[in-house]
């Protein structure tokens, strides 16, 4: 059960990209490190550009598809009112190709705001794993902890102090410890989680319970110290629980600090939706609503969810937040400048390619139907006549075998008469 208590999120998705994502954190800490700055928030500063930064190509094409998408509004408006209130299916594929064939003159794709979404959604859920546990992922800052948690294992006693502090901490890990059923390996890794997230309450006790490892205590608490708080601020603890922990000691300073993040993302998110350029030529009034709904809530959303997630995480937002007010401010001047009617232009030529490669497309799947039709129908006339024919024989076995009295016995007299009178 080597397995039961390791730090790092196993799920079959996040868990590889959260990993990777570690991986670089802890490339950048130790790089950091040999310039003598140790800091994880320094360390998220530096992640955060660079993750901006190798997502800027797809950021421009965003930025991109959003101005050429504003452009086609009008258009796209005409469309829908052109064929407004038609259910037919005929004239709902008209619609679809006319629709599709104005994608094409922007040259752009109705799915393409959603690639942005589609990578920075599993990056964003996986930094929550990183930054809710960093030692799981950064193994600098993990060995910060080995001399300590030897000196506890080897404590008499140990599992019940460290259940007992654990259970007085008030923090939550993902497992419930389990001394007796796990190997050494689960317990050190325990025993690391439970040491990264203790508030200074929790670090005197420790203190209290293992007196004989108190230079390793200070030792570790002065590291963390240095490496793991954004001023005054823990970066694996969340602002409410901050928020309660300056309550609780009148630490006003604290409090002030902790409301300050989520406060902070919420201005940088809403900055961002500022300098987005908008235009509502061409949208419905209900569209409209939709856009300014949604840009009210976003920024509230981060607001209230920056107060439920660690530090680390909503510093990470803060700083990709002012990245993207840069990016933003810059692309807002490069797309001032931009000539769209040439873009458009440039378009014009792909698109007629595209149609035409449509318009063969629905001819050969028109002519498959066609044809399908056609043989089908061919089949039903084959199986008629063969079926009159089996009908036929069938009466004449029948009449063959009548009764010399019987009416089917004269009617075969009759019909041999005219067929010899006939001939």
């Amino acid at each position: 059960m080597s397995d039961l208590f390791l730090t790092a999120y196993g799920g079959s998705i996040l868990g590889p990209i959260a990993k990777v994502l570690g991986w670089i954190m802890d490339k950048i800490y130790v790089f950091l490190a040999g310039l003598g700055v140790e800091n994880i928030a320094l360390t998220i500063l530096v992640f955060t550009i660079l993750i901006y930064v190798c997502m800027f190509p797809i950021t421009y094409k965003q930025q991109k598809f959003a101005v050429l998408t504003r452009k086609m509004q009008p258009e796209m408006k005409a469309i829908q009112d052109k064929y407004k209130g038609s259910r037919d299916q005929a004239t709902m594929q008209k619609q679809q190709e006319e629709t599709q064939a104005l994608y094409d003159k922007y040259g752009i794709s109705p799915t393409g705001s959603c690639v942005y979404m589609l990578i920075q959604m599993p990056i964003l859920f996986a930094l929550y794993r990183v930054f809710y546990n960093v030692p799981a992922y950064i193994g600098s800052v993990k060995n910060i902890f080995t001399e300590l948690v030897n000196g506890i294992v080897a404590t008499d006693g140990f599992a019940t102090t460290m259940q007992t502090i654990y259970d007085e901490s008030g923090i939550r890990l993902q497992q419930t410890p389990e001394f007796a059923s796990a190997d050494s390996d689960a317990v050190s890794n325990f025993i690391v989680d439970v040491l990264y997230k203790l508030p200074a309450s929790g670090w005197a006790e420790v203190t209290d319970k293992f007196p004989s490892l108190s230079s390793s205590i200070d030792s570790v608490v002065a590291k963390l110290e240095q490496i793991n708080y954004l001023f005054i601020l823990n970066i694996s603890d969340t602002p409410l629980n901050l928020v309660k922990t300056g309550w609780a000691g009148k630490d006003f300073g604290l409090i002030i600090a902790a409301l300050m993040i989520p406060l902070l993302s919420y201005l940088s998110q809403l900055a961002t939706i500022k300098l987005m350029p908008t235009n509502t030529e061409g949208q419905s009034d209900q569209m409209a609503q939709q856009m300014k709904t949604m840009n009210l809530m976003m920024p509230l959303m981060s607001l209230f969810i920056g107060f439920t997630v660690p530090v680390g995480l909503v510093f990470y937002w803060i700083v990709g937040g002012v990245v993207r007010i840069t990016q933003q401010y810059f692309l807002n001047k490069h797309f001032e400048k931009i000539d769209l009617e040439s873009i458009i232009e440039k378009n014009k030529d792909k698109a007629a390619a595209k149609a035409e490669k449509r318009g063969i497309r629905q001819a050969q799947i028109y002519e498959a139907a066609r044809m399908s039709t056609k043989s089908s129908s061919m089949a039903d006339k084959a199986n008629l006549v063969k079926n009159n024919e089996e009908a036929l024989n069938a009466a004449n076995e029948l009449r063959s075998k009548a009764n010399a009295n019987s009416l089917a016995a004269k009617a075969n007299l009759v019909k041999d008469f005219n067929e010899q009178n006939n001939k």
